[in-house]
């Protein structure tokens, strides 16, 4: 008898019966491994831009016109530009990896929670510092939005404690960096006034030196009938008063500068604190349970229907007869 060329058929729901219970089991299978996934938490906290002083008059005028139509025009370097740095900077994870904290963690999903004393370093398991380092990038992470110049802070940990700790500890030693770390141009002017200011103290104690000698010997030098006493005590006595004017000015100066100094440090304004999570961030047991179950019943109708799908797939790939 002649061979059919009909295709062969195909039952859907039949077909779909056997790698449903796969899937299943599957599901079932990663669920249960799932449990044995520790939680993690996140916690964030929120910086609000500085204030800068770098746009003003009619520049400002046009950045502001600008930002409300959605551009951004540069007016200024902003004392925050350089924040994120400093937090991702090897300095602040250093510090970090140094300081202890204290937390309750548990092992797994229905672990039993218990308390754990620490640094970082022991937290990371790293087996040298430049690979804790490295993992602190996976523990903190830092952004700055590029519109609202707000910087985020977030950490995310298997305990919602020490996401906090860590958040709130960046952003103690970032506080700690901009007050003892940076340097201001007022900083640097108040450095150079002190510095002139003790060499000008000095000379005005050889003037007085000089002028103390000379009045040993010359109580009435304005009275003295020599013209060249006469002289040399005024010449003195200018001297010490120009080297007292100008021990006057640098003192006034180095405070003033001192005074800008603390103004030019930008000032931390804390938009969200660092919170206590509640709710985990991952991992989503549900959806992967359901991305496996997915795969398998797929993968499993395909491995059974494999004919059926290589002749659809021959048939939709034989190019038109002409």
């Amino acid at each position: 008898m002649p061979e059919s060329l009909e295709a062969p058929t195909l039952d859907f729901k039949a077909s779909l019966k056997k790698p449903i219970q796969w899937a299943l089991a599957a599901g079932l299978f990663t669920a249960l491994v799932t449990l044995f996934m520790p939680n993690y938490y996140r916690s964030e906290a929120r910086l609000l831009p500085v204030e800068t002083k770098g746009v003003g008059g009619n520049l400002g005028g046009l950045a502001s016109a600008a930002a409300a139509f959605g551009v951004s025009v540069p007016g200024g370097d902003s004392s925050d530009a350089n924040f994120v740095d400093v937090l991702n900077s090897r300095w602040l994870k250093e510090q970090l990896l140094k300081t202890e904290f204290q937390y309750h963690t548990r092992s797994w999903r229905f672990g039993q929670e218990k308390l754990e004393k620490g640094d970082l370093y022991a937290y990371i398991g790293a087996k040298n510092l430049d690979r804790a380092v490295q993992g602190v990038s996976n523990v903190l992470s830092c952004s700055r939005d590029p519109k609202s110049k707000v910087i985020v802070i977030s950490s995310e940990t298997t305990s919602p404690e020490l996401s906090q700790l860590i958040v709130q500890r960046s952003a103690k030693l970032l506080e700690y960096f901009l007050q003892e770390k940076g340097h201001t141009r007022s900083g640097a002017k108040a450095a150079f006034a002190e510095a002139r200011l003790s060499d000008a103290r000095r000379e005005m104690d050889d003037a007085e030196d000089l002028l103390r000698r000379f009045l040993e010997g010359n109580r009435n030098f304005q009275n003295s009938a020599d013209p060249g006493v006469r002289l040399r005590g005024i010449r003195l006595e200018t001297e010490l008063r120009l080297r007292q004017q100008l021990v006057t000015t640098l003192a006034m100066n180095r405070e003033q500068a001192l005074l800008d100094e603390k103004n030019d440090i930008p000032i931390l304004n804390i938009l969200d604190e660092a919170y206590l999570a509640v709710e985990k961030s991952r991992p989503a047991r549900s959806s992967i349970v359901i991305l496996v179950a997915g795969l398998v019943c797929a993968s499993w109708w395909v491995w059974l229907n494999r004919s059926w799908v290589k002749m659809h797939l021959t048939e939709n790939n034989t190019p038109p007869s002409i």
